[in-house]
């Protein structure tokens, strides 16, 4: 395994990369990736701020002969989603990531890399180590808490920044330029259960194997939902009399889960029964899921169980979950190819007599985002629940006729010979929500190509970054 990444080109990138892999930062514990950048920009001799949420500030004056052109902030954020396998031992908060060289890739030993959004902070970082750039006034935002609601963005002071453009490090196919994102908004479900004694054999029933990934940026992939799949197979067992004792799916809100374990009570005159129903829905499931998701497995194990979920408790429980909206909900009609509102069902979770669901909303239209959440708040009433919409953010309305964009283009063009991408995306970015803030701004994103995020199979293609950096340092040269 070759983790020296500081053998790639170019070399200083890719320290700065290797250093924030060395320092735990999961969402809401990333005081230790604040301190490494508070200690690297200091060391440069610069004097970072970090205002009361965990955003960092930093500036750079323009090299000689670029003092009088336009102030532009880079920005990235500083947290990363921490997934890894079932089979993999890895202590988020304590311990580094390891990355290490994959052929044409870079990715991490059964975990999520930290790419999203570590490329960002690592060109910001390289930006300002460099002494050879050519450049107007720079500053640097490394928000808090981006992956779960975007916090430190919301919390942004006004007046802080003085900048006039926002490039936003964020994105993830090279040669994309994004100008426009979806917004998103929380849900997030309860309701009580009562149990009683179990009476018949327990079983552990497990979904895995699937790729998971972001809830924006491969919710129309067709990719297969842990919990969805679990409760499907939870309601056709019901006929057999099971009864359900715990449910534990999913890790993220804006992760598409990858696997789910629920421990069930079967009738003991059931058995047989319920393992032929089970091998006979896997392979129906892994059918339909040939081509998106082919690594399904379901899995039925000895398990144990004490109590189950009282019998009236259990029916709406299943019915709410199985009859939830999740996926793509409509494809937008101003942009070919472009999701406009999805919901994605990501942690589904029993404990202690309270059972939670957590999904993510995100439209490109306010009014559809408010739609969607208005039917799961109908759906919630029917079945006895309590649902609690929180963390809303805006989204971001591209401008076609962009400053920032036509140097962008016209730069991209003359270094690699070819027009680059420029669409919308349906993942969510800061962008909107900063620009509320600071509407003076005219907004780009951009990035290297990183595939698997929010997963372990997360990975960064090694040329891309290259690409990436040669293009993030003639758009700072070429703003006048």
């Amino acid at each position: 395994m070759n983790t020296n990444l500081e053998s790639l080109n170019p070399s200083a990138f890719w320290k700065n990369f290797q250093l924030i892999c060395s320092v735990p930062h999961p969402s809401y514990h990333e005081e230790k990736i604040q301190n490494l950048l508070m200690k690297f920009f200091q060391d440069l001799g610069y004097n970072p701020i970090k205002d009361e949420v965990g955003n960092i500030m930093v500036s750079k004056p323009a090299t000689p002969g670029m003092e009088s052109s336009k102030g532009v902030v880079l920005q990235a954020h500083a947290d990363m989603v921490p997934q890894a396998n079932n089979d993999t031992k890895h202590d988020f908060v304590n311990d580094p990531i390891t990355a290490y060289i994959d052929g044409e890739w870079v990715t991490a030993n059964g975990t999520t890399l930290g790419a999203d959004n570590g490329m960002g902070v690592a060109a910001i970082m390289t930006v300002f180590e460099s002494k050879d750039l050519v450049h107007g006034p720079i500053e640097g935002l490394i928000t808090a808490e981006e992956e779960v609601g975007m916090g430190g963005a919301k919390q942004l002071k006004p007046g802080i920044l003085k900048g006039d453009i926002l490039l936003n490090l964020d994105s993830s196919t090279e040669g994309e330029i994004y100008v426009g994102c979806a917004g998103g908004l929380n849900a997030e479900i309860t309701m009580n259960y009562s149990t009683e004694p179990a009476n018949g054999e327990a079983f552990n029933i497990s979904v895995k194997g699937l790729k998971g990934g972001h809830s924006g940026l491969n919710i129309h992939q067709g990719l297969g939902n842990a919990n969805k799949i679990m409760f499907r197979f939870l309601q056709n067992a019901q006929v057999l009399g099971i009864r359900l004792a715990s449910i534990d799916g999913g890790g993220m809100r804006n992760a598409i889960p990858r696997e789910a374990v629920a421990t069930v009570v079967v009738p003991t005159d059931k058995v047989a029964e319920f393992k032929t129903l089970a091998e006979n829905f896997a392979t129906i499931v892994k059918s339909e899921l040939a081509i998106a998701d082919p690594g399904l497995q379901l899995l039925v194990e000895a398990g144990k169980a004490d109590e189950v979920f009282k019998l009236d408790d259990q029916h709406k429980f299943v019915n709410l979950v199985c009859g939830f909206p999740n996926g793509v909900m409509r494809m937008s009609n101003d942009l070919a190819d472009l999701v406009e509102t999805s919901t994605n069902m990501a942690i589904v979770k029993s404990e202690n007599g309270v059972v939670t669901i957590l999904c993510m909303l995100r439209s490109s239209v306010e009014t559809a985002k408010e739609n969607l959440a208005d039917m799961m708040r109908s759906i919630c009433e029917l079945a006895g629940a309590k649902i609690e919409l929180s963390g809303s953010y805006p989204g971001w309305k591209p401008n076609m006729n962009s400053p920032i964009l036509n140097i962008a283009t016209r730069v991209y063009k003359e270094k690699f010979g070819n027009d680059p991408v420029v669409e919308a995306k349906h993942s969510g970015l800061e962008c909107g929500i900063l620009g509320a803030i600071y509407p003076n701004w005219d907004i780009i994103s951009f990035g290297p190509t990183i595939l698997g995020l929010h997963s372990p199979d997360e990975k960064v293609n090694i040329a891309s970054v290259e690409k990436f950096w040669e293009f993030l340092k003639s758009v700072l040269s070429n703003v006048k």
